[in-house]
């Protein structure tokens, strides 16, 4: 009889247990539905069709970026390329009145990348603080998940917001979609905020080396370059590579120098170029880029690759000016151009364009640089500015093929500058 109880309450406690455990799984069963439904209500809020989207809250940034989709892009000269020009406007691009003056708007930075190097906008933009033109370059997968990230940074990162105007080119063969699908990818987004989209940027980073992107596929630098030119309606422009940084201030600096003395029409202002070691702390100022640069922790651009390449700069004349980076910016002296210089500087937006039949590894920018000078301009070096690349560039990083496409550039590089002697046939300089 005592047995029979015990057995009964042992009957009952388990039943009892059972029953919890259900409920607990029905329960965690709902909260997972639940949880899935707000994640699905939110992606939709955030990339959904007009149908589920809500009708009475509008997303300009949304609907802007399903127009310039809609309209399928344009082929570049080549019919290679499919460039979506403004995929995503700024506030400040949005903000400009129509036929307003470009000098009001001074100086823009306009810079390439694919997304596997796009984490280095976050501290591009945290030093620059200034309008910047961003164009990107995705094959395959990528081109959606481009789509979807600058959309995702565009909404969630107020400074991306305000001065960030985003282009996109693919191949001609590829089109850029609205990320409706894809959840696995990009449900979480709406959670992150800025720091959550870069640090997924971050995922994307070393996903191939270099220029080495896929069979076949080729980065057409100066497209993009030119690309990133126009999308902007700046009176002067900075072109530089996505993982280079500008000094502090150089935009305010450069304001206050046009306020003194505005470049001549056939003039570039030249910002020395420099590269550092990874574990440094990108210099701020001349002052503490010179301190870096004289224990060897800071050195010329390129120096162990191709050391010709930058050396007309004349960094030993620049780094002992006697300013030393005090007092406000100006032209410390003028260079000849001399092969194989080819200087980060900025330029009017009428300076000619870089030539896009260059792509990879190889001659893309001294081409350019090569026309500026056949076409009559002059170099002037800034006393106080300069540009830094994150990382010494060394033998061995490179992909596979460089010196192939070097070699490759390094001939149509000789038809270019024949080409140049038809184009300004009264020029008595040569590259």
């Amino acid at each position: 009889m005592h047995f029979s109880k015990k057995c009964s309450v042992f009957k009952v406690v388990l039943s009892a247990l059972l029953i919890v455990a259900l409920l607990q799984l029905l329960y965690l069963s709902f909260l997972s539905k639940l949880h899935g439904k707000q994640q699905r209500y939110k992606y939709s809020e955030l990339f959904g069709s007009k149908k589920t989207a809500n009708q009475g809250e509008k997303n300009p940034r949304r609907e802007h970026l399903r127009y310039s989709l809609s309209t399928g892009g344009i082929f570049d000269g080549s019919g290679q390329y499919r460039v979506y020009k403004n995929l995503i406007k700024s506030d400040f691009s949005t903000n400009q009145k129509p036929g307003a003056d470009p000098r009001s708007h001074h100086l823009a930075l306009a810079t390439h990348t694919t997304i596997n190097n796009l984490h280095h906008l976050s501290s591009l933009l945290e030093r620059w603080q200034n309008p910047l033109s961003v164009v990107i370059f995705a094959n395959g997968q990528d081109v959606k998940f481009a789509t979807a990230f600058v959309y995702a940074l565009s909404l969630f990162c107020p400074q991306v917001q305000a001065l960030v105007d985003f282009h996109l080119v693919c191949h001609s063969g590829e089109m850029a979609s609205f990320p409706d699908q894809d959840r696995e990818h990009f449900a979480g987004l709406e959670d992150m905020g800025c720091s959550g989209v870069f640090a997924k940027l971050e995922s994307y980073r070393d996903k191939y080396k270099n220029y080495a992107i896929g069979n076949n596929v080729s980065y057409p630098n100066n497209l993009l370059r030119n690309v990133a030119r126009s999308g902007t309606d700046a009176a002067y422009i900075l072109v530089i590579d996505i993982d280079m940084i500008p000094s502090a201030n150089l935009h305010h600096q450069f304001v206050a120098m046009l306020m003194r003395r505005e470049p001549a029409a056939d003039e570039v202002l030249v910002l020395p170029a420099f590269e550092i070691r990874h574990t440094r702390k990108m210099p701020a100022t001349k002052a503490e880029l010179v301190q870096l640069y004289q224990v060897g922790e800071v050195r010329p651009f390129y120096d162990e690759l191709c050391p010709r390449c930058q050396a007309p700069t004349n960094y030993s004349q620049w780094v002992n000016l006697a300013s030393r980076g005090s007092g406000p910016l100006e032209v410390a002296y003028a260079i000849n151009w001399a092969d194989p210089w080819e200087p980060f500087y900025i330029g009017a937006r009428t300076v000619p364009l870089y030539d896009e039949n260059f792509r990879q590894y190889g001659f893309n920018r001294i081409s350019q640089a090569c026309e500026l000078h056949i076409a009559g301009y002059r170099f002037s070096v800034l006393s106080n500015a300069f540009v830094v690349h994150r990382g010494f560039k060394v033998q061995g990083e490179f992909h596979s093929r460089k010196d192939e496409e070097n070699r490759k550039n390094r001939i149509l590089f000789r038809s270019f500058k024949e080409s140049l002697k038809a184009k300004y046939p009264n020029s008595p300089r040569h590259c």
